[in-house]
């Protein structure tokens, strides 16, 4: 199966490393994406929007034959959604890891534009549950590589335009989420729970995880994505 890894806001393709050996063990094709305009100044990357991104995953799928399995982490979620919703009848599942899909319309989320583009903002801008198993030699490594991303890009709204995205098999894996408490999440964000709802065929996996497993427990992360491939 060829895997398609989109990294979630200021992380690269290096971001799944960790996670990429065990798949390739298990016999899969792996691409893990570096997206467009990440790390590059503003006079380059301020046309670059979400689209763009979804475009770049849309790309992938087709330079591949057959059906593949597409992962998206955190802001990532939303890109393999949009990938989802443009190719559903080439995507035999898609993973969100520590996300959840959106609805149309919606964008990442919002954050501080700095130079004409979103830096990272700092391990302290991330609530607890976020962060509470990234030990300060994780974090500084970490944060030394992330990048910046488009000033667009986070508040960008996603456009779905395909119902069929919606029988396409969807794996959660939670950092710290049971499906019965991410259900009591979403009932407070009834178009995210909507969403949710619609898809014809959902699992929730707990990783047990802060918000970046593939840092924190890479090999459980890797697991549980071979175990979603293999259904």
């Amino acid at each position: 199966m060829d895997i398609i890894l989109i990294p979630g806001l200021w992380l690269d393709a290096s971001s799944w490393d960790s996670i990429t050996a065990p798949l390739e063990e298990a016999g899969h094709t792996v691409h893990a994406l570096t997206m467009p305009g990440t790390g590059v100044p503003a006079p380059d990357s301020s046309d670059i929007g979400i689209g763009d991104w979804v475009d770049a995953v849309v790309a992938e799928i087709d330079a591949t034959d057959g059906a593949v399995v597409v992962v998206g982490h955190s802001g990532g979620g939303n890109v393999a959604w949009g990938a989802v919703d443009a190719r559903p009848d080439r995507v035999a599942r898609v993973v969100f890891v520590d996300t959840v899909p959106p609805p149309s319309g919606q964008g990442i989320s919002e954050f501080d534009v700095v130079d004409g583009v979103v830096p990272f903002p700092g391990w302290e801008s991330f609530d607890e549950p976020e962060v509470w198993d990234l030990d300060e030699a994780t974090r500084a490594e970490t944060a030394a590589r992330t990048a910046s991303v488009p000033a667009k890009v986070p508040t960008d709204p996603l456009q779905l335009h395909d119902d069929r995205r919606h029988k396409v098999p969807v794996t959660l894996l939670m950092g710290g989420m049971s499906e019965a408490e991410l259900r009591a999440m979403l009932g407070e964000w009834r178009p995210w729970a909507d969403a949710f709802d619609a898809i014809d065929d959902s699992e929730v996996v707990k990783l047990g995880t802060g918000h970046w497993p593939q840092f924190t427990k890479p090999d459980a992360l890797a697991r549980e994505i071979l175990a979603a491939v293999s259904r």
